[in-house]
């Protein structure tokens, strides 16, 4: 099948992050196997969803691994000009449906080259790891790396995390965390606002703590000007709370992403955060014994990415892609997991990062042929190795 074919399938199948993935699952799987490949599941915990990966080529150390996500954002409340789960062509060179940039597109680049890979005369072996749940905390990435790790006797080199990135080699990402904190203070009248523990007051506070965080970060010199911004951020993106101008608000729930430069540990400054959450329950239960601030995990860390500029993957993918700039970004991917997991770690595709989780969603068609060029290009390197 031809590579827009193949997008047109891929792109037929409306699965969100967190929805099973099993259809479009069962279609790549049986589209792996008409080529005689064996493929393999890592199932969720309740069974419902799987990631897949196999090798194509010789079982020997120093292969590259082509990674990709199945799932998309939904579409509800968005302005679309044609059915979203329906590949259009409008004639404009571009290619509109939920998923064809983000990534679909390199999905499908994938599997369209897979004749050229069984025909080449591959020295290192081609790995292709496609994820569910990417778009709803890189949720299947931890499994399916270690699950890659563990199964193949060899160990691949090198692995391509094909996000749109307009063909563009990405050495690093920052590292994202959100949580959902609950502040459960004591209603009354606004008259007693000392004598009670306003909810609101107490999440300006916290909110305080985590605007001064991020702003001492800065001022001690914690700057990688390889991303925009080139500081670690915190950010309140909604607050929940009160009733009434004259009623003391008991409840508050407000939710915050952290996203961490490399140098910077997500982990330490939420565990300061949690330390200053305890000394204002101290304070606060001399007023009102009930008084409680909860911390919950809304979205898992996703691992940021630190990749050399000197590293050889990057050499690979500038070779493959024709493309000699590189960058870095502060949106979530699943490379931070693979280099976590030992493998040499880029991300580069096709698409626009741009057109991604937006109405009228597209590829380029030369975007989507420049990801079929690098992959035959691939192909073309590793038949070289000796």
């Amino acid at each position: 099948m031809k590579v827009e074919q193949i997008l047109t399938e891929l792109v037929s199948f409306p699965i969100l992050g967190g929805q099973s993935n099993m259809t479009i699952l069962s279609w790549i799987k049986e589209y792996l196997k008409s080529y005689g490949l064996k493929v393999n599941l890592v199932p969720s915990k309740n069974e419902n969803k799987a990631s897949l990966h196999c090798r194509i080529g010789p079982e020997t150390d120093g292969g590259v691994i082509l990674s990709g996500h199945m799932d998309v954002v939904p579409v509800e409340g968005q302005d679309w000009s044609s059915d979203p789960f329906v590949l259009t062509d409008k004639g404009d060179g571009r290619l509109y449906g939920r998923g064809s940039s983000d990534m679909k597109g390199f999905l499908a680049c994938c599997l369209a080259t897979i004749p050229e890979m069984i025909k080449s005369d591959l020295k290192k072996p081609i790995y292709f790891a496609f994820s569910y749940d990417e778009e709803v905390g890189c949720l299947a990435a931890p499994d399916l790396t270690k699950a890659i790790s563990a199964f193949y006797k060899e160990k691949p080199k090198y692995a391509i995390i094909g996000e749109p990135s307009m063909m563009e080699p990405i050495i690093g990402q920052k590292a994202i965390y959100i949580m959902d904190t609950y502040v459960n203070g004591s209603a009354g009248h606004s008259s007693r606002i000392k004598q009670e523990v306003s909810a609101i007051h107490e999440t300006m506070r916290l909110i305080l703590w985590l605007e001064n965080k991020m702003d001492s970060l800065i001022k001690e010199g914690r700057i990688d000007e390889r991303f925009n911004p080139p500081h670690s951020t915190i950010h309140i993106g909604t607050i929940n709370g009160g009733i009434a101008p004259n009623v003391i608000a008991d409840k508050v729930h407000f939710s915050w992403d952290l996203r961490t430069i490399p140098r910077d540990n997500i982990y330490s400054i939420v565990s300061e955060f949690e330390k200053y959450c305890k000394e204002r329950e101290n304070q606060l239960r001399k007023i009102f014994p009930d008084f409680k601030i909860e911390n919950i995990e809304n979205h898992p860390v996703v691992p940021h990415l630190d990749t050399d500029a000197n590293d050889d993957v990057l050499t690979l993918i500038k070779t493959i892609s024709g493309n000699t700039n590189w960058d870095t970004v502060s949106y979530a991917a699943e490379a931070g997991h693979f280099s976590n997991q030992g493998f040499n770690s880029a991300i580069c595709g096709p698409g626009d990062i741009a057109q991604a989780h937006r109405g009228d969603e597209f590829i380029s068609k030369d975007q989507l042929q420049k990801g079929v060029i690098m992959i035959q290009n691939l192909v073309k390197e590793l038949s070289k190795v000796g």
